[in-house]
């Protein structure tokens, strides 16, 4: 430092570069020296562009052949060819790496290239940027082939046909790799870096969902019954059941949702102007007119789903004129999308099936009372409800929907064909035939007719009648809305009339509570058209259907579906712990509330979760149960969610985006799951297995008891077959037929009377509940009184009642619950009873047609 020259230095030393060679690469024989290292293999050797490494790709072994053209082990001039690298961390424990060249010019090329890249001054003192730059380069990466396994092992769902649906291969699975990884050196030598695996995790095709399913992919060519329809209660309302504003701008936020039936409440309007007005009968709701819900109507019925779009009214206009007035105001605005004449393939006649959403597609359809009478207006034009249907004389059929509504006009009758409303008697009476008042059988069975249920009669006939609900609706339509006690606008869980097949489950769109996600989450697939196509078992004939069954339905594989919650990313910004809860909806058997995560440490950014893994071992009916996952500050307060249709789920690891209540998707909230889906494999099933291979390896020569001809009664050629028609001529089999029938009814009133006492022990546990809750409120009203009075701190009152109303909200959720288990108990005790009884009767018919 002393000899340094005074002034400015011109720096002498170079800075690093690296030859094109090395940079293209060139072919060398790699061969190692230790006795144990397998045989010479075939490289292409490269240097990266800023000369930090030295590496090489290929390494295919040499066939003796080619080992001999290029000359590999021949004494004359190999030394000449040969590129050896010298490295190690001290002078003593190093190690050698040896390379042949083909030519002599490429081993001396090489070999001063890489001594003067090795020994470059600069690049062992560069800069802090470098070395960072260099580390990065150094990054981890993942083979072709240890990707291909990763996609086809982990990521692949095992419930696909591996005809239709191949794993993938190498050069499907290398442009998965182009797609993600920018760096061409490491595609060149077949490998992905973590970052653009990373980049794979979070695009589009590693999504929690194939995309297909968001498509158009149900056949939209059923009859209408066939379909869940996105359906919504008093659309006008914007809050509350008894007060709050009505609006027109409703009709068009909730059309714009997908939903494809709205409800019209129609009133009669005042003079002057006598213009027909919807707003909630009796209550302090404002009013609005009807012409411009219809305008509203018209202008959003289609800009979301072109599929028919239902007009639910509820008609109190006792006024001709002004229903008059309704039905042209529906011609003229609507035009041609309203559809008044039935199609001619499809008349409105007794077993005729409803028309497809396909047939109906851009229609407007209108559900309103319908005349089959004539009526006497009064003088003062108003309508009458006279009881004058012939079909009502004899007490047999149905009658109209409500007793609130008036008589229909023939103006607004002309405008009902597919979708007419009567009051629902009996799945008998809707079915069988009736005595007209002409003395002659009418046949009923017209599909055409559908009926609305309030929530809680729905829930009735669902526990007493489930199987004929579900043969109800294979037919015809049924409409559930709230009951009127939710004044506050809150939702039933629609989950459980979809189970028998309930196409129109409404619900208060104004209201984003659970229920109401759930219908969101589920109308989000197919194309977002509002029609979701039933299992098939829900719409065919010959198939029968318990929903509260456990057992596996007939042709149907049961699914197990296990999660893991792994991590979340953006969260919330707050500094808050959070946790995670995953649902399953669908039967009563598949439906499981709630699993949940453990509360991180005050961490939302990024959380990360070492819980075990959830499973649901047995979902019964994997295509209608969905999955939900829940995020939620550590308060409760609701962060976002997903509802992913399980039959759809892909299992390995999945970024899951999550959305708000109105389903719309949040911009960085998202979780990292590692899911399993696969066909449910029952326990004795495996033991069996299990059995049998022990067996066989054990060198037993006997899978199951052997049975001889002795023990069986009689050769399966010795019975004689006999069609149904024969055996219905045989008393003996017709009587025993008979007993049976008898058999089963006495068991299923049995069964009933189990079940109406269940309900009554219900009811008075929920009649003693309110009865102590109130009295309990009372008591504390008073003391809430004398505080005021006396100036003294109410407080601590008000806090004990919101209490009293949060310990009986939830004891009555408690109620149900246990109701629910009580309910789901006899069904499956009553089950397998008739179960056990069909077996003995079919193997008394048996034992008695071979003994004749």
């Amino acid at each position: 430092m002393a000899g340094a020259k005074p002034g400015v230095h011109a720096l002498q030393l170079k800075p690093v570069c690296v030859h094109e060679a090395l940079k293209k690469g060139g072919k060398f024989i790699k061969w190692d020296e230790e006795p144990n290292s397998g045989p010479p293999t075939l490289v292409t050797l490269k240097v990266d562009p800023d000369g930090f490494f030295l590496y090489w790709t290929g390494g295919s072994n040499l066939d003796p052949k080619l080992r001999e053209v290029l000359g590999f082990g021949k004494g004359e001039n190999v030394e000449g060819k040969l590129v050896t690298v010298v490295y190690g961390t001290d002078l003593v424990n190093i190690s050698y790496l040896n390379f042949q060249a083909m030519q002599e010019d490429t081993a001396k090329l090489w070999t001063s290239e890489l001594f003067t890249l090795a020994t470059n001054i600069l690049s062992q003192n560069a800069s802090r940027n470098t070395f960072l730059l260099k580390a990065y380069v150094r990054k981890p990466f993942i083979s072709l082939d240890q990707f291909m396994d990763f996609i086809n092992r982990r990521q692949r769902d095992s419930r696909l046909n591996e005809v239709l649906y191949p794993p993938l291969k190498r050069e499907q699975v290398r442009q998965i790799m182009e797609r993600y990884e920018t760096n061409s050196s490491q595609l060149e030598r077949d490998q992905i870096s973590l970052q653009a695996f990373c980049r794979y995790l979070g695009g589009e095709e590693n999504g929690a969902v194939p995309p297909e399913r968001l498509d158009l992919i149900d056949d939209m060519n059923q009859p209408l019954s066939h379909y869940f329809i996105n359906s919504s209660h008093n659309t006008y309302l914007t809050v509350g059941q008894l007060t709050g504003l009505s609006s027109v701008e409703m009709y068009r936020q909730v059309l714009l949702t997908g939903c494809r039936c709205v409800e019209l409440d129609c009133w009669k309007g005042r003079p002057p102007d006598e213009e027909p007005y919807i707003t909630h009968g009796f209550t302090m709701t404002t009013e609005i007119s009807f012409k411009e819900v219809i305008e509203a109507i018209a202008e959003s019925a289609f800009k979301t789903s072109p599929w028919p779009l239902i007009l639910s009214f509820e008609n109190h206009v006792d006024s001709a004129k002004q229903q008059a007035k309704m039905a042209e105001y529906c011609r003229t605005i609507f035009g041609d999308a309203l559809l008044i004449d039935p199609l001619e393939k499809y008349p409105l006649v007794p077993g005729q099936p409803l028309p497809s959403p396909q047939e109906l597609m851009g229609k407007i359809l209108i559900k309103n009372k319908k005349k089959h009478y004539h009526h006497r207006p009064s003088s003062s034009g108003s309508i009458r409800r006279r009881e004058v249907d012939e079909h009502d004389r004899t007490g047999l059929c149905v009658q109209g929907t409500a007793s609130s509504e008036v008589n229909a006009t023939e103006e607004m009758s002309t405008l009902v064909n597919y979708i007419e409303p009567v009051k629902f008697k009996s799945f008998q009476v809707a079915k069988s035939k009736c005595l007209s008042a002409r003395s002659s059988f009418t046949e009923r069975n017209k599909f055409y007719e559908m009926s609305s249920f309030v929530e809680t009669k729905a829930m009735d006939i669902l526990k007493n009648s489930p199987v004929k609900f579900v043969e109800y609706n294979k037919n015809q339509l049924s409409r559930i809305y709230p009951k009127g006690t939710r004044v506050d606008s809150s939702n039933y869980t629609p989950q459980l009339f979809w189970n028998v097949g309930c196409q129109m489950a409404t619900l208060n769109f104004q209201t984003l509570d659970l229920p109401m996600q759930l219908n969101m989450g589920v109308f989000e697939y197919n194309g977002h058209s509002g029609y979701l196509l039933k299992p098939e078992f829900m719409r065919r004939m010959d198939k029968c259907f318990d929903p509260f069954t456990e057992d596996t339905v007939d042709g149907i594989v049961a699914n197990t579906i296990k999660i893991r919650v792994m991590s979340g990313q953006f969260l919330t910004d707050k500094k808050v712990g959070v946790y995670v809860e995953v649902d399953m909806f669908g039967l009563p058997t598949d439906t499981k509330r709630k699993y949940r995560t453990k509360t991180s440490n005050g961490n939302s950014l990024d959380p990360v979760w070492d819980d075990e893994t959830f499973e649901f071992n047995k979902v019964v009916l994997p295509t209608l149960a969905s999955l939900r996952l829940a995020v939620f500050e550590e308060n409760g307060k609701f962060i976002g969610h997903r509802i992913l249709p399980v039959s759809a789920i892909r299992p390995g690891y999945r970024y899951i985006n999550l959305k708000n209540e109105l389903n719309q998707p949040l911009l960085l909230p998202s979780l990292l799951v590692c899911t399993e889906a696969h066909d449910y494999i029952p326990n004795e099933h495996l033991g069996n297995t299990l059995n049998s291979q022990i067996q066989w390896h054990s060198g037993s020569q006997t899978f199951a008891p052997s049975t001889t001809s002795s023990d069986l009664p009689l050769q399966l050629e010795d019975i004689p077959v006999l069609s149904v028609e024969e055996l219905k001529q045989q008393k003996s089999y017709v009587k025993l037929l008979k007993k049976h029938c008898s058999e089963l009814k006495e068991l299923r009133k049995k069964h009933l009377k189990k079940v109406l006492n269940e309900n009554k022990e219900q009811k008075s546990r929920n009649c003693k509940l309110q009865s102590d809750t109130q009295r309990r409120r009372s008591q504390m009203e008073k003391s809430l009184k004398r505080s005021i009075k006396k100036n003294e701190p109410y407080h601590p009152i008000q806090q004990e009642l919101s209490a009293l109303d949060q310990q009986m909200a939830q004891q009555k959720l408690q109620l149900k619950e246990w109701q629910m288990h009580e309910l789901l108990t006899l069904r499956r005790e009553q089950h397998m009873v008739e179960r056990k009884k069909q077996e003995a009767q079919l193997q008394q018919v048996s034992t008695q047609h071979t003994a004749q």
